[in-house]
């Protein structure tokens, strides 16, 4: 087998030897393996990904957090928040999904993976900041798309669409102040324009 030629069912075979009783679940859809760990193995099974034969993964290409309250009409069971990583090994040609759920949906934690691949860095930064994902070991878990003083994660499922408070330049204290939103939630209804003979239409 040449390194171009891996399959999917090659890659899942190696990713079950390599990371054995820490796989909750494993499966090809679209070409493509996903593998789900526990979140307790999470950290040392990104490292095994990391250096086993037959899986080799050098890059982490994304990362992403996932809100699964509302999946399939809310008829998910199990724990809510969810962080995703998309695996490249160029020397083996390979992809890999690799999944992990945090267990307290209150306080949503799991392990850093920065220390593995340092793309991981502001990926993680990002999914704390939009789903409250918390990375235990990550050196810097501060927002980076929000602004400092931002209240809750705008991506939860459960965030309102108007958010909470609104951020406006305010001229007489000569600096940016917060407020609590002004915008009322409304339902918009296009306008529907009924004429007689509208466009020449008999």
């Amino acid at each position: 087998m040449t390194k171009y030629s891996v399959r999917p069912e090659a890659t899942r075979d190696a990713v079950v030897a390599a990371l054995g009783d820490k796989i909750r679940n494993i499966n090809i859809a679209l070409g493509e393996v996903t593998v789900e760990v526990t979140a307790s193995g999470y950290l040392e099974a990104a490292q095994l990904l990391h250096n086993a034969e037959g899986c080799k993964f050098e890059q982490l290409i994304d990362l992403c957090g996932v809100d699964y309250s509302d999946y399939k009409n809310g008829t998910h069971e199990g724990a809510r928040f969810c962080a995703v990583s998309h695996l490249l090994s160029v020397s083996l040609n390979q992809r890999l999904r690799l999944k992990v759920f945090a267990p307290d949906d209150g306080m949503p934690v799991v392990a850093s993976l920065s220390k593995v691949w340092s793309s991981a860095n502001w990926f993680e930064r990002e999914a704390f900041d939009l789903y409250g994902i918390v990375f235990e070991g990550h050196e810097d878990l501060r927002r980076i798309l929000t602004d400092y003083g931002f209240i809750g994660h705008p991506f939860r499922k459960d965030f309102p669409t108007e958010g909470h408070v609104e951020m406006r330049y305010d001229a007489e204290k000569a600096r940016v102040v917060y407020q609590p939103v002004t915008i009322e939630a409304r339902e918009i209804t296009p306008r529907v324009i009924r004429e007689d003979n509208y466009g020449g239409l008999q």
